[in-house]
């Protein structure tokens, strides 16, 4: 079975395709076996504190370990510290969910030094942020596609403790979505258009507020992001900010802005799965498959449901995945690599 380190060595990662890692992919097939690791080094792979790059770093430590055997360890893992030791030192080798936009020059600078690539999207249709409303309540109020409109609405989305007003839940106090969502909820006048900004005390406070509303079938107006669980249980239906004003976003979100706070839809942040350059000039197989392994936010949403539903770990969650959703991970690696991960599944 594969290690699991405490390591702080896996703290961020994410690309995109590079011509590094182009080249390395173009060896001829007798070169090197594809359902072979091709490499001695242990592929040290980062988990992140999130349930999605939780998730997909147990789904690859898996199918290389079983399928390909490579020796496999995993690390623990952030955004900033996983990005930083991998272009400082080379490891870990993956990060299989990495928001680059957290660390765009550093990992951009990466990349154009060679110590870095981006083998493929982790996330293929991009990251999701926004607000959002039940289908239920759009389906009976077909008029509900924008903020706008549904501003216009507050007796659709009534305050529970002040009826008199709508409510919009924003997230919990330090997280950076608070200030995006305050500063929208300012810059579309909602205070004088009789709403309330609600501040739930934790996620897992929004997340209950939200179950609730949706178990109940109640109307709710509220910030979210994806892929979630949240969204892959409940059918939210976003609603349409505008166009997307990266200067505007930037100054919503930092407290030494002084401008007045604007409407601009959310940025979709790239999320990539970056790897140490040495990864695909080593392993071309292993880079091959990884650059297959993207998902979308509605197939990230719906492997997270199994574990919020059965408080399964991430481990427990990946080997879920593997069960249940052969006919996609089996695309991803040749038929050799699909036989032995089946077999040790079972």
């Amino acid at each position: 079975m594969f290690k699991k380190s405490g390591g702080i060595a896996a703290a961020i990662g994410v690309a995109f395709f590079s011509a590094g890692f182009t080249a390395a992919t173009s060896v001829p097939a007798n070169a090197q076996d594809a359902a072979v690791c091709g490499t001695d080094r242990t592929i040290d792979i980062a988990e992140m504190t999130w349930p999605s790059a939780a998730a997909l770093a147990h789904i690859h430590a898996v199918i290389l370990e079983e399928g390909f055997g490579c020796s496999v360890e995993i690390v623990a893992g952030d955004t900033v510290p996983t990005s930083a030791s991998m272009i400082s030192r080379g490891t870990p080798a993956v990060a299989p969910e990495l928001w680059t936009s957290a660390v765009e020059e550093a990992w951009k600078k990466g990349i154009e030094d060679g110590i870095v690539v981006e083998l493929g999207d982790a996330i293929t249709d991009g990251t999701v942020e926004g607000w959002f409303i039940p289908r239920y309540i759009q389906e009976a109020n077909p008029d509900l596609t924008s903020a706008e409109a549904v501003i216009e609405r507050p007796d659709l989305f009534p305050d529970p403790e002040d009826g008199d007003k709508g409510r919009l839940y924003s997230c919990p106090p330090g997280w950076a979505c608070e200030l995006s969502t305050s500063a929208l909820y300012e810059a579309f006048g909602m205070a004088d258009k009789g709403w309330n900004l609600f501040s739930p005390g934790s996620g897992g406070a929004l997340d209950a507020s939200i179950a609730r509303a949706f178990t109940r079938e109640e109307p709710i107006l509220f910030y979210y992001w994806g892929p979630t669980s949240i969204l892959g249980k409940f059918d939210a239906v976003q609603l349409d900010l505008g166009p997307v004003k990266p200067d505007v976003y930037a100054c919503n979100t930092d407290t030494d802005c002084n401008e007045p706070a604007g409407i601009t839809a959310y940025p979709s942040s790239p999320a990539v799965i970056g790897a140490a350059s040495w990864l695909p000039e080593e392993a071309p197989a292993v880079a091959e498959y990884m650059a297959k392994a993207g998902l979308t936010n509605a197939q990230i949403s719906t492997l997270l449901v199994y574990g919020d539903e059965n408080k399964a770990d991430a481990a427990e969650t990946a080997r879920n995945f593997l069960k249940t959703e052969e006919a996609l991970w089996t695309s991803w690696v040749p038929a050799e690599v699909a036989e032995k991960v089946r077999a040790a599944l079972n």
